[in-house]
């Protein structure tokens, strides 16, 4: 199946982790963006994640109406549908949820997804995450720990954010200290102590190590991808696990060097979200072809302009293989390219 099935899903993340490459998993906030991911994925032959936040499940549903849970259930209806014409698998994730949002994002869509496996089907999603890194700690655990069963029922995973990525995206916006941009291992604990290491059912860990989400200028952001290994270390040790026992998402690379990428890879992350350079890509295209044809998408002087140039599937098609380009370069340096199991 195009879409990952929940056992489909596991092996995806347990075959990454052993082979010692990450999945991409994208933002998407349109149809186009869904088709530029499945495009850069195929020529990539790769698998990868397609996921949407409040903020773009919003922009699915009419961005005058707010509907996020139906506009991230017709994201998954979407992808479920056209993903049968690509030859590899991806997985539906919702991104970043805070809180405030629990009640007309993640919840619902929990509740839909429970009727579909009531009626022997599989989740809608795959995967969902609880954005907690702006409450207390004790909080961010106490509500993954009244997801987790939920999930774990259908068949479905939990991503949980211990530490705080800094920056903002989608009005989660966090501006504290420095130290809080860094996980530590008695954080890590407290989390494997109340939510344990799979047996209550599956999650994987939104470490920190000076993630900040949108793009910055070399040298403002320090990342520390060796306090990955250090933590699973830790809580290798404490536990009496076997090695990397975590399964680590990386967020707000946009600008990280391969070096840093590939050390995260090594710590155990195996799933990285890239949003901001793929928006660029998009977007960068879109003005190329527009000042590039501005005599076309125009009526300048009196002239009627170019029909073929101002159509939106002219400079769509030029902007989602521009985007599809960048989700190819995200491959490569995960290591996913030609890794897909389809």
């Amino acid at each position: 199946m195009p879409v990952a099935t929940p056992e489909q899903y596991a092996e995806m993340l347990d075959r990454a982790k052993a082979g010692g490459f990450a999945y991409p998993a994208f933002n998407a906030s349109s149809s186009q963006s869904v088709n530029a991911i499945l495009q850069g994925l195929t020529e990539a032959g790769s698998d990868g994640i397609i996921q949407v936040t409040t903020g773009g499940a919003d922009y699915f549903a009419g961005h005058t109406v707010k509907g996020r849970a139906t506009g991230a259930l017709a994201f998954a209806k979407f992808v479920h549908e056209v993903a049968k014409s690509y030859p590899i698998t991806v997985a539906l994730h919702t991104d970043h949820c805070p809180k405030p949002a629990l009640e007309d994002f993640v919840l619902p869509l929990i509740a839909e997804s429970e009727k579909v496996v009531a009626d022997g089907g599989n989740p809608i999603f795959q995967s969902h995450m609880w954005d907690g890194s702006a409450v207390p700690l004790d909080e961010n655990i106490e509500i993954a720990q009244q997801l987790l069963p939920r999930l774990k029922a259908i068949n479905a995973i939990l991503e949980v954010e211990i530490g705080v990525v800094g920056g903002e995206e989608d009005g989660v916006k966090h501006e504290g200290s420095n130290e809080a941009l860094y996980t530590t291992v008695a954080d890590v604990s407290k989390a494997v102590e109340g939510l344990g290491l799979g047996e209550q059912g599956r999650w994987i860990a939104a470490l920190t190590f000076g993630n900040v989400h949108g793009v910055y200028k070399p040298g403002n952001v320090k990342l520390r991808p060796e306090l990955l290994g250090e933590i699973q270390d830790g809580i290798a040790s404490k536990f009496a696990t076997d090695a990397k026992p975590l399964d680590l998402v990386f967020h707000g690379g946009s600008g990280s060097t391969d070096e840093e990428i590939a050390l995260a890879v090594r710590n155990g992350v195996i799933k990285m979200n890239i949003d901001t350079d793929t928006q660029y890509a998009f977007t960068r295209a879109v003005a190329g072809f527009m000042f590039t044809n501005y005599d076309g998408v125009l009526k300048v002087d009196g002239e009627v302009g170019s029909k073929k140039a101002y159509d939106p599937r002219a400079w769509g098609k030029v902007a989602e293989s521009a985007m599809a380009a960048r989700v190819v370069e995200a491959t490569r340096q995960l290591g996913s390219a030609a890794q897909s199991r389809s």
